[in-house]
């Protein structure tokens, strides 16, 4: 006679072998993601490190400065009166090389294997994060050094993007798209925490350890992913996803109609992922990427959408450092509720995006709220430890969850739209096109922040609240088809309930 199984036991038996390796293939492409954001943090809070206040300090007896120097904590090059405008420049040499390389990175993406291709992009980032933080090991005051290693840097970390989407896109079919990537996207706040935490515990002593850690970290989880990343399901005999469902409102729509039906779930995930040779379609090409409804307007809005969660990015610790008159590790873990606010407004974004099937909308909306709000944070932010925490985690939510929702949820939805006719090769080109117009942003936010924040952190965040005005009417016509699609919708629904 058996036994009656044990809770947990009886609930492990009720996932599929599909299912789990479903989950696990969403979890590995988490850590993925996570390492690769962890390793582009550490340098927004070494830099209130590599330029602070000196007459604040005691000097150590064994230095080497004269008695008037007023920089003798500083690390050269950065010791200089322009020393915000070379930190941009360090920000910018990786951000341009991660614009530029993101519109390549998509095309090798979709010809290359994603478990060699992945492996060897993380085994490099890892490797250049690391060279960034052993010049302070190797005593390097060489600008043109850590530019260098940013632009490398920038260049192998456009291997992770375009690759985890596509894998993910491989594994998921039908369902909430908007809802499971918001919480998969996760991954970007969560690295961007880590990042800063792990930096935090060395800046104030040995900073280079603020960069060598999260290398050797980023390349360990490189070496993992050759051992266990499984790019299409037929690999391990699972079942390919459905991307298409017959049949319905969605046979009969517009290709051009972004709107759907409000009843459609809208989680067209990705590459159909048949290995038969007869199912394999063609590769896109980049101006064929282009033609697909919504590409351009959604990659035109990231790319202002980037420019301001970027510039919290980078710039959000020097912030709180300079303003509020934290230390750099206070700033640094302070800084990390913004992120905390990202996680909340990809989820919130997902949701809501799933619910009303307005993916423009829902961005729309939160980019409205997000301008009024940077405004009061720079206003009134800082006058106090409890309005510091609320209004950063509020702008977080509204920066981020757009910026969220257009990389992951829309990236899928346009790369499986409808006009392909089921060629799913155009996913990681499409992904690639819509966060590397959106890394031209993140490369000019910084860049802007240094130049203008010697005039004043007010004309800061006015430069932010413009772009993220400017984000919001790039999207009014997609904002207008949704709205025009609901209205079809409520009108169809009301004809059937008469019938």
């Amino acid at each position: 006679m058996r036994s009656a199984l044990a809770p947990g036991v009886w609930f492990l038996r009720t996932f599929s072998r599909d299912s789990w390796f479903r989950g696990f293939i969403l979890l590995l492409t988490f850590f993925i993601y996570t390492c690769y954001h962890m390793s582009r943090k550490p340098i927004s809070v070494v830099k209130s490190r590599l330029h602070q206040n000196c007459s604040e300090l005691i000097k150590p007896t064994n230095d080497s400065h004269s008695i008037n120097d007023t920089t003798w904590c500083d690390w050269a090059p950065f010791d200089r009166n322009n020393y915000k405008e070379l930190l941009g420049a360090v920000d910018n040499a990786f951000l341009v090389a991660y614009a530029i390389g993101m519109f390549i990175s998509g095309i090798f993406g979709e010809r290359l294997p994603l478990r060699y291709y992945l492996s060897a992009g993380m085994l490099l980032s890892g490797l250049f994060t690391s060279l960034f933080g052993l010049g302070y090991f190797w005593n390097i005051h060489m600008l043109w050094y850590f530019v260098l290693i940013q632009i490398c840097n920038g260049l192998v970390q456009t291997t992770g993007w375009p690759s985890v989407v596509t894998c993910v896109g491989n594994w998921f079919g039908k369902g909430k798209r908007g809802l499971i990537m918001g919480i998969w996207n996760s991954h970007t706040s969560v690295g961007n925490i880590l990042g800063s935490l792990i930096a935090g515990v060395w800046v104030n002593e040995q900073w280079g350890l603020s960069f060598v850690v999260p290398g050797i970290i980023t390349a360990a989880m490189g070496v993992l992913t050759f051992l266990f990343l499984i790019e299409y399901p037929e690999d391990v005999d699972c079942t390919p996803p459905q991307h298409h469902a017959s049949g319905g409102l969605e046979e009969n729509q517009d290709p051009e109609d972004l709107g759907n039906s409000p009843k459609e779930s809208s989680l067209e995930s990705a590459a159909r992922g048949s290995k038969e040779p007869s199912a394999q379609p063609a590769a896109i090409s980049f101006l064929g990427a282009l033609r697909i409804p919504g590409v351009v307007e959604f990659s035109l809005c990231l790319l202002f959408a980037k420019l301001v969660s970027y510039t919290f990015l980078y710039w959000l610790p020097l912030y709180i450092f300079n303003v509020a008159h934290f230390s750099a590790k206070q700033a640094g873990d302070l800084s990390t509720l913004f992120d905390v606010g990202g996680i909340i407004g990809g989820i919130m974004a997902g949701l809501i995006s799933d619910y009303t099937n307005g993916r423009a909308t829902t961005c729309c909306v939160m980019l409205i709220l997000a301008a009024p709000m940077m405004f009061l944070y720079n206003s009134v932010g800082q006058k106090g430890i409890t309005n510091s925490v609320v209004m950063l985690i509020i702008c977080g939510a509204l920066v981020n969850g757009p910026y969220a929702l257009i990389t992951t949820a829309v990236s899928a939805d346009l790369g499986t739209h409808q006009s392909l006719k089921g060629n799913a090769k155009a996913l990681s080109t499409v992904t690639a096109i819509i966060d590397g117009t959106g890394s031209i942003g993140a490369a000019l936010g910084p860049l802007l922040a240094g130049l203008i924040s010697p005039t004043g952190w007010n004309n800061v965040f006015y430069m932010l609240i413009s772009a993220d005005i400017l984000a919001c009417l790039l999207l009014c016509r997609l904002v207008y088809k949704e709205i025009l699609a609901w209205k079809s919708f409520l009108n169809r629904d009301r004809g059937y309930k008469e019938i």
